[in-house]
């Protein structure tokens, strides 16, 4: 063997087994509201670990904040004239973020019910794994300042109008200089402030109005398809304990998505396309499994998933087994095709120091040799390591475990 080829096959096995101490495969997400657990985990898990709740529910200074977050938004609905006045007593200032990260800080001790968070959750959830090297507590702090910035995220943008990072696909549905918008958004603080008058968490207004907002923009993306080991990738997921994978060369052939342009159009040309290249490259036996990525992208809106369209084409005119198909519905960009595909990798139990190989046109083949500087921008990270180049249309990459880290400013697919 090569030798260099050896060392970066060592050092990737050394590097998994290094973060598996504090990322889990074996660890499920909790919670059935999927958007919310994908986009705010510590969050989630505060709402639903009992200990942990009677915590912080039973902190002085965190109740007050959230009754003087309740009193606002009950103020608010008489004073306020325009929407911006509304979402500014949901989104959490500077001021509260640090109170909540000053007494997350105090009430944090290594074996009380947040230390046991952060140990049996947190860590092994890998949800924040960017912060691996921080302490417990720090760990903890980071994690809420994540997560109260994503909320503020998406309150901006799918309430007030703010510019997502693709605006062409990703935008508010509403006209937020219209009058109707004025009564829809003082409908929504009316009923978050109805819905959350009995509680004592001090982030329950805030978040389920961040929720609220992709609710009524119809923006439940990362919520597609889910739970998908019950559904869409059932039959494959039950598969993978199965397989022998000494007999392949590689884990994974993924096929990132490619939307039509067109309203209407399910399935692009460049899509079927990539399928059958695909196809070939599984016919050949490179490896057990398809992995379908792409949600419901373009155009804005769409109602058809790239993935699930892809699957559908894959078993009904290539004969590819349903069972030999995984989807990722959620990816929007390239970046996210690959993350999300190291991200089932992971959680569905298969060999993660193996390496994959992305299977689509040229073009595109050759943008993700040449896509790490994109990676960082937006992910913060590169989610793969790339191998050798195959043909002008595959190319071998290699699963890195910062994949697991949530995306706070893309909430459609975190």
């Amino acid at each position: 063997m090569n030798f260099k080829k050896y060392l970066f096959i060592i050092l990737s096995f050394t590097a998994f087994y290094t973060h598996g101490q504090s990322a889990d495969p074996n660890y499920k997400l909790i919670g059935t509201n999927y958007v919310q657990t994908k986009n705010y985990y510590l969050l989630t898990l505060l709402e639903n670990n009992a200990a942990a709740k009677q915590l912080v529910s039973n902190d002085a200074e965190l109740v007050k904040l959230t009754q003087t977050r309740l009193d606002n938004i009950k103020s608010s609905l008489t004073t306020c004239k325009d929407p911006l006045c509304f979402t500014q007593y949901l989104k959490f200032s500077d001021d509260e973020i640090k109170t909540v990260s000053d007494r997350l800080t105090s009430l944090y001790k290594a074996n009380n019910a947040l230390g046991n968070l952060v140990k049996q959750h947190l860590i092994p959830s890998g949800t924040y794994i960017q912060y691996k090297d921080l302490s417990p507590v720090q760990l903890l702090v980071k994690a809420w300042e994540q997560d109260a910035k994503a909320v503020n995220y998406a309150i901006e943008v799918y309430a007030e109008g703010r510019k997502p990072n693709y605006p062409a696909i990703d935008s508010i549905s509403f006209n937020v200089k219209s009058r109707s918008y004025l009564n829809l958004v003082y409908d929504e603080s009316a009923t978050i402030l109805d819905e959350s008058k009995q509680t004592k968490l001090f982030f329950i207004p805030s978040m389920n109005y961040a929720l609220h907002s992709l609710e009524i923009n119809e923006r439940d993306d990362a919520a597609n398809d889910e739970p998908m080991i019950l559904k869409d990738n059932k039959n494959a997921y039950n598969r993978v304990k199965t397989i022998k994978w000494a007999n392949y060369k590689y884990t994974m052939i993924l096929i990132p998505g490619a939307g039509p342009d067109i309203a209407g159009v399910a399935l692009s040309a460049e899509g079927m396309l990539r399928c059958r290249v695909a196809a070939l490259r599984y016919f050949e036996g490179l490896a057990p499994f398809i992995m379908t990525s792409g949600g419901k992208v373009h155009p804005y809106k769409t109602k058809y998933s790239e993935a699930d369209e892809m699957k559908k084409f894959m078993v009904e005119k290539l004969h590819v087994p349903e069972s030999a198909i995984l989807v990722d519905p959620h990816a929007r960009h390239t970046t996210t095709n690959m993350r999300n595909c190291v991200r089932i990798i992971f959680r569905y139990g298969m060999p993660f120091n193996k390496p994959c190989i992305t299977s689509t046109d040229k073009s595109q083949s050759y943008f993700i040799e040449h896509m790490a500087g994109r990676c960082e921008k937006e992910l913060g990270y590169v989610p793969y390591t790339l191998g050798k180049r195959l043909s002008d249309t595959e190319q071998e990459f290699y699963p890195v475990i910062t994949s697991l880290q949530i995306d706070a400013d893309e909430p459609l697919d975190p």
